[in-house]
């Protein structure tokens, strides 16, 4: 049996393969990452041993097992836009991997574009939380390797999770950090945006301050928006939106008070939003979303969509 990949050296190899089949017996929860690595993200049969520790060879007769066929429809399943957990095992950024080594699957999920089934987005949700550590700016979680954590520098480390599935194809999950702060995610998909929230509790006996996040979107799933430039990104206030390679549709993602800023070599778009200072005990919540514009008016668009989220529609 070969060593999973993408999840992390350190947790023993069963516990990578029951990250994603679950304890023996469990046939739905296998067949569902089956399905998602195989029908959903087209992943070849090296990329579905890589996540499972498998040879390759392996891999068909699985398939098999549990009736996943690649020609299976990769539509959008029923009227919301399609989301599913990302499955690890293919890095998802195109450059700059050397900023984001053995990236957790457990923040991130794939957000499906309505003009290509195979063309996605992955959201890291969140990528990065930081705060205030004695007077100085600081990693608090990483979902990836690349500068030290509060707790890498502690020698502390962190188990890794995994999405929660629910009702209508929402994704949830909840961490609670040793120090006693918690925060968790939360994405729902609709019919026009996938909307998305984060929230965060002050567990410990002192005041948190500067708490920011960073929420990647990754494009280099996204057929015709995964160019490595900054110049198909656009920035309406605290909205960014990626344009296609021929100007026509939009990516485009929101978060309150969201700091914008894009790298073109991964390529990516962010919109941070921050949480306020919290005293022991206070919880905080943070609301954005994601969505597909296709037509020439960008700035409308932003406009009507934010009017549509403050009355409540």
């Amino acid at each position: 049996m070969k060593k999973p990949h993408g999840f992390g050296a350190s947790v023993a190899p069963r516990a990578l393969i029951l990250a994603v089949f679950g304890s023996a017996g469990c046939t739905s929860h296998q067949e569902f990452w089956v399905d998602n690595m195989a029908v959903h993200h087209g992943y070849t049969d090296e990329e579905i041993a890589r996540v499972l520790g498998k040879d390759a060879a392996d891999v068909p007769a699985l398939l098999a097992a549990h009736g996943v066929r690649r020609e299976a429809s990769r539509g959008t399943r029923g009227a919301a836009i399609k989301v599913l957990p990302y499955p690890g095992g293919r890095h998802p950024r195109i450059g700059f991997l050397d900023g984001a080594i053995d990236p957790h699957r457990g923040t991130k999920v794939s957000i499906f574009t309505p003009w290509d089934p195979r063309s996605y987005v992955v959201v890291d949700l969140p990528e990065a939380l930081w705060w205030n550590h004695h007077g100085r700016r600081e990693l608090l979680c990483l979902a990836h390797t690349h500068i030290p954590t509060h707790w890498d520098k502690a020698s502390v480390e962190l188990d890794r999770i995994d999405w929660t599935r629910g009702a209508d194809g929402v994704l949830e999950f909840h961490r609670r950090l040793p120090n006693g702060v918690e925060f968790g995610a939360r994405v729902e998909p609709r019919a026009d945006r996938v909307v998305m929230t984060l929230t965060m509790k002050n567990g410990s006996d002192r005041t948190i301050t500067g708490l920011g996040t960073q929420v990647c979107v990754m494009l280099k799933g996204a057929r015709g928006f995964n160019a490595q430039t900054n110049d198909n990104k656009v920035t309406v206030g605290t909205t960014v939106a990626c344009r296609s390679d021929d100007g026509k549709r939009h990516v485009v993602t929101r978060w309150d008070d969201g700091a914008v800023w894009n790298n073109g070599r991964c390529p990516c778009m962010h919109s941070n939003p921050r949480f306020p200072d919290l005293a022991p005990g206070a919880c905080a919540v943070v609301r954005g979303e994601l969505y597909f514009y296709d037509g020439a008016d960008l700035e409308g668009e932003v406009r009507r969509r934010r009017t549509s989220v403050s009355s409540g529609r």
